[in-house]
């Protein structure tokens, strides 16, 4: 493993830089202006604050650095790549690095989910994988397709449509009605399943719903079904046994498409490329993002089944454009460069079956702290797991304050509402799970 020198010679002083005119992402900004939580490096399994603290990322930065911080390999292949070639339009031009990435993706995604576009991010990756189901259905004669079913509870992404798609409160409240036709199936977290390590064995009735929504609507109106295999940023739900299975058995029956949002699963978080090798369900449509470049550069990608591709060229004339989709920095010279430096790094260092091995520690040591007085529920699958606390009156107060004084105990995790996520990067070893549980426990006892 090449990692830059972590060295810090002395602890700097914080930073005196202005902080009005940056408004932060998914943050309680005046919050974090009065307390900020600053880092200016990071390294393997550690990241530093500005004041030289070191701190255990237990998130693997957003579920995104699988292969541990500062890997020199990237980042001096996306400095040779930006020195080569810079940019190049991706509207009726390419560059060979875009058709490398995407024959390296084709060979981790399950069937024959072969056809790969390339986007900036999770969220765009799913409102292209919108745009290409309303395009198949379209091609093949059934316009009429243009309803998606999803779930309360599901994240997915911020644009227009993941928005629609979205069934945490949070993120649809403030923007009103979002687009119509949208449908969404209850969540599978269940009192029946609480404190299970992997997949419930009730709730797989759950993906009923799907068949009360074709009743209700009629198959023939609707186009795709989009679900997280785990639903992950809303703390880690894992599907029931069979619940997958039925659902892709639902909409094989009525010519309704299945699409897997593998954003936070993709790239060996659950002990294999993604997810649904890990279930044994092929979806139609897979999106993925954050580990496709370690979270080194933004990309995302939509990995597509050749018969959808296939479906939609044949439709389109000779020589006109088959899907009038794209963003500016569509398959962009350095996230490709970023994201095959990646998987090499996946590949070489075994990162997929090391997860895998370390993933029965890694549960049992998180299950160790149930019992205590604030745990609520525990859920887990592969590398990514939920600590669930008891609310207060204010529901997510006691979550915020947990991720602060985490932070400051010397634990960086990503918290939703009262749940903490714990997707440590794949390079990690049992001693660092044991400090990750050890600063839990500490913590958890003070709140």
């Amino acid at each position: 493993m090449t990692h830059a020198d972590p060295t810090l010679s002395k602890a700097p002083a914080p930073l005196q830089i202005s902080m009005d005119e940056y408004w932060m992402p998914f943050t309680p900004n005046r919050d974090f202006k009065h307390d900020p939580k600053m880092v200016v490096r990071a390294e393997g399994m550690y990241l530093w604050s500005d004041r030289g603290e070191k701190i255990l990322d237990g998130s693997a930065g957003l579920f995104c650095v699988n292969a541990g911080h500062g890997r020199r390999e990237i980042a001096d292949a996306v400095g040779a790549q930006l020195r080569e070639l810079d940019f190049i339009a991706p509207f009726t031009r390419g560059h060979p690095k875009q058709f490398q990435l995407a024959t390296r993706v084709a060979e981790l995604t399950p069937g024959d989910l072969n056809r790969i576009f390339f986007v900036n991010s999770g969220s765009e990756a799913v409102d292209t994988a919108m745009k290409v189901a309303l395009a198949y259905h379209q091609a093949r004669g059934q316009g009429g397709r243009n309803m998606f079913i999803s779930r309360e509870r599901a994240y997915h992404g911020v644009n227009f449509g993941g928005v629609s798609l979205a069934g945490m409160i949070n993120n649809r409240r403030k923007f009103g009605p979002t687009l119509p036709g949208i449908a969404h199936m209850r969540h599978t977290h269940l009192k029946e399943n609480v404190y299970t390590q992997g997949q419930g064995a009730q709730g797989a009735e759950l993906a009923e719903d799907l068949m009360r929504f074709i009743n209700l609507y009629g198959a023939e109106n609707i186009a795709a079904c989009f679900v997280e295999p785990i639903a992950g940023s809303t703390g880690c739900l894992v599907p029931p046994k069979g619940y997958l299975e039925r659902l892709r058995a639902i909409c094989d029956a009525n010519g309704i498409l299945l699409v897997f949002d593998e954003v936070i699963c993709g790239f060996g978080r659950t002990g294999k490329a993604f997810a649904a090798q890990s279930f044994a369900v092929t979806p139609d449509l897979m999106t993925m993002a954050k580990g496709l470049t370690n979270g080194a550069q933004p990309m995302g990608a939509v990995a597509i089944s050749e018969r959808i591709h296939d479906t939609i060229m044949g439709a389109a004339a000779d020589g006109s454009i088959e899907f009038f989709h794209g963003y500016t920095y569509s398959g962009h010279p350095g996230p490709c460069a970023a994201g095959l430096a990646t998987l090499d790094i996946y590949r070489k260092e075994g990162l997929f079956e090391r997860g895998a091995a370390l993933s029965p520690y890694f549960l049992d040591a998180l299950w160790s702290l149930k019992g205590l007085p604030a745990v609520a529920d525990l859920r887990g699958y592969g590398m990514l797991a939920a600590v669930e606390i008891h609310p207060d009156s204010t529901p997510g107060r006691r979550g915020h304050a947990l991720q602060k004084k985490l932070f400051d105990n010397g634990l960086h995790l990503k918290a939703t509402g009262d749940c903490v996520i714990v997707s440590p990067p794949l390079i990690a070893e049992k001693s660092h799970v044991d400090a990750i549980v050890d600063i839990l426990r500490r913590t958890l006892a003070t709140i």
